[in-house]
């Protein structure tokens, strides 16, 4: 596969609405030829302290962020026609559908792929787990900035084009 966008969200609490960080990393052709990020003001806009302590981000970092929908509308047309790949997938559809539903928007049937479940089928019991920094370091790319939405995606987006 070679055209796809990687994509991670980071959230503020427990709920799947909740997200406060995007990062989005463009493939085409098998090259990087784009990415964005955003801080988001979360919905429900709360912070956990469990979340807190992943990925550092605080009300100071969001109180003044757009609300998604105004982010959103920066992203789409960059992923337009693309699936998108995630590691983990089923937590970032999850969000990316919560979010969606919170605002009341028409979501339109993206389609995920996951690079921990092909981490798995590559890798196997030879990785002592599948976490996305354990996958990108077997994958010759360690991350430096790790629970960064764009560093996540960033390191998703190569870990994909070894193994999807």
């Amino acid at each position: 596969m070679t055209d796809f966008a990687a994509i991670d969200f980071e959230t503020a609490n427990g709920q799947r609405s909740s997200v406060c960080s995007v990062g989005v990393v463009v493939v085409r052709n098998g090259l990087i030829t784009d990415t964005f990020y955003s801080l988001i003001k979360p919905e429900p806009d709360y912070y956990a302290w469990f979340c807190q302590e992943v990925h550092g981000l605080t009300h100071e970092d969001t109180d003044n962020a757009p609300v998604f929908p105004d982010v959103w509308r920066q992203i789409e047309p960059l992923i337009e026609g693309l699936p998108l790949v995630a590691h983990n997938s089923p937590f970032d559809e999850g969000c990316l559908k919560a979010v969606f539903q919170v605002y009341q928007m028409d979501y339109p049937d993206y389609q995920f792929l996951c690079t921990c479940r092909a981490s798995r089928r590559r890798f196997g019991r030879r990785l002592p787990n599948h976490q996305l920094h354990t996958v990108a370091a077997a994958c010759g790319c360690p991350m430096t900035n790790h629970h960064h939405a764009l560093a996540d995606a960033e390191a998703c987006a190569k870990i994909a084009l070894q193994l999807l």
